[in-house]
């Protein structure tokens, strides 16, 4: 008898690197697999960057990259065409890596969408953002657990989330993220509590700290801090939905006008 072939399941790669030229004009593009990079016609004063997973989703043993370079002198904007999905892992984990590099005096905004976490998926990504001298990155990561309109709940989970900020390799901020299935049980103020969905914001770079007392002025029920050139915003929320439109006025506030366009869909 012959024995039975192994069942070999199919598995995502993608990579997709955009660079800008000091004109705001683009300077590379490459894109391979399920990862690719939309450039959208703005009225805006500096280019948007759009990347799209067209898998759908992650899952276990998915490979996802993405980067941007930005020249001296320059500001681009940064995000994803839609929410990503982590769904739930046969085996493995789904891996993701995202690397910013900033030129001398230059701005980068990155501003993916959320990232919706299904029961026992497996995700861990590092976000990687390398300052040159006078550049300045505002940044947000926002994670959902579960869909609440499907009733869904997240009990079994594997996340790792690191986000590290350098100025020429050194670093400035280094913001690790753990979450189990353990942290999920657990449901007391130390933790998550009753929340269903988290966010971090952050602007790092000359003169973020400044921006603390307008912040507070406009969104004087938020967790903030300020220190040395950075600026930090958490907040968590049972309601993704309401947590969403909280994230958008305040990433609004700190960029100084609306977000790219796929936010408003």
């Amino acid at each position: 008898m012959f024995d039975a072939a192994p069942i070999v399941l199919q598995r995502t790669r993608g990579t997709a690197d955009v660079g800008f030229a000091p004109d705001g004009r683009l300077s590379r593009l490459f894109q391979q697999g399920s990862a690719k990079a939309m450039l959208p016609r703005t009225h805006g004063d500096h280019p948007e960057v759009v990347f799209l997973n067209t898998a759908g989703g992650l899952t276990g043993g998915d490979r996802l990259s993405y980067s941007v370079t930005v020249a001296p002198g320059t500001r681009v904007t940064a995000t994803t065409q839609t929410a990503e999905r982590a769904y739930a892992s046969a085996g493995g984990v789904a891996e993701v890596a995202v690397t910013l590099d900033v030129g001398e005096n230059a701005r980068l905004d990155w501003l993916p969408q959320e990232t919706i976490l299904f029961d026992r998926a497996a995700l861990h990504r590092i976000t990687r953002i390398d300052l040159a001298p006078g550049a300045t990155c505002l940044f947000a990561e926002m994670i959902t657990l579960g869909r609440a309109a499907m009733g869904e709940t997240v009990a079994t989970l594997d996340l790792v989330d690191r986000r590290i900020v350098t100025r020429s390799g050194r670093p400035l901020m280094v913001e690790p993220l753990r979450l189990s299935g353990e942290d999920l049980a657990r449901r007391d103020p130390a933790g998550l509590g009753i929340a269903t969905a988290l966010a971090t914001i952050a602007l790092v770079g000359p003169g973020a700290a400044d921006a603390l007392p307008a912040l507070r002025r406009a969104f004087p029920h938020e967790a903030a801090s300020a220190w040395d050139g950075r600026l930090v915003l958490r907040a968590l929320s049972p309601d993704a939905h309401a947590l969403r439109r909280r994230v958008a006025a305040l990433l609004e506030h700190l960029g100084g006008g609306p977000l790219p366009r796929v936010w408003q869909t």
